[in-house]
């Protein structure tokens, strides 16, 4: 398949991450996945990112939307992008190499074949895992999956490695900034949305300050818990039947 007639478009969004594009974009050129288009959504970058992406064009089809003073964070850069982008199945992925290119493949392989709507990386299926992560940040990862799950029925909901249809995501994606995209996502759908989990190895940065700290989480970690509270007590979930994870059993 060509790139020009490859239905994805890949979605990452950026914020000081200069030393991270030439790895991120050489790796999933690796990947072998044929995709339309990889679009770049940057928040206003105050490094050389944006010449990083610029000078990476013409090796693949690379756009860049740059968003200076919009505030609308990450999941409204990710909107932004599923906007602009041409494709018609969306693959979003981190900047940071935190979200493993290799996997791309097996992320698209069950929207291709009509098993799943939404296809979510998971580090909390078998087979998924956090290296290197410190004690505190997989306590706190944990618990705000582990409150998410009775309003998802998925285990990872967290995790900002996915791939939906573009037409789906801008249907009942969040239209504000939200907090985390796959889980509003799923909330907004009413629990109408067919998703299954492909493990995956979520690891650290090795290039560039991770904007990661125990203040950091904490604070999210509180403003989570109340927005979860908040849609519970706005209707009761009853858990769907969601289909299997990919590669776990049981």
């Amino acid at each position: 398949m060509s790139a020009s007639a490859s239905p994805v478009s890949i979605i990452v969004p950026t914020l000081n991450e200069e030393a991270n594009i030439a790895p991120l974009v050489a790796q999933i050129m690796a990947s072998a996945v044929p995709f339309r288009e990889i679009v770049f959504v940057d928040e206003g970058s105050t490094d050389a990112t944006r010449d990083m992406i610029y000078g990476l064009a013409g090796r693949c089809s690379l756009r860049l939307i740059e968003q200076d003073g919009t505030e609308l964070g990450l999941a409204g850069a990710i909107m932004s992008g599923a906007r602009a982008a041409q494709g018609e199945i969306l693959l979003v992925m981190d900047a940071d190499l935190s979200h493993p290119p290799e996997r791309i493949k097996d992320l698209l392989a069950p929207l291709f074949a009509g098993t799943a709507d939404m296809v979510v990386g998971s580090r909390y299926v078998k087979g998924g895992s956090t290296p290197g992560w410190p004690l505190w940040r997989r306590m706190v990862s944990r618990a705000g999956a582990a409150l998410a799950y009775p309003l998802t029925g998925v285990h990872d909901s967290m995790c900002g490695f996915f791939a939906i249809a573009r037409w789906r995501l801008l249907e009942i994606g969040p239209h504000t900034s939200g907090f985390k995209i796959a889980f509003e996502t799923i909330v907004h759908s009413g629990r109408s949305l067919r998703v299954c989990e492909i493990p995956i190895a979520f690891r650290d940065r090795v290039r560039g300050k991770s904007k990661m700290s125990f203040n950091v989480a904490l604070r999210f970690f509180l403003r989570w818990s109340r927005a979860m509270f908040r849609h519970l007590a706005r209707w009761p979930y009853r858990p769907a039947k969601t289909p299997k994870a990919f590669g776990v059993s049981g």
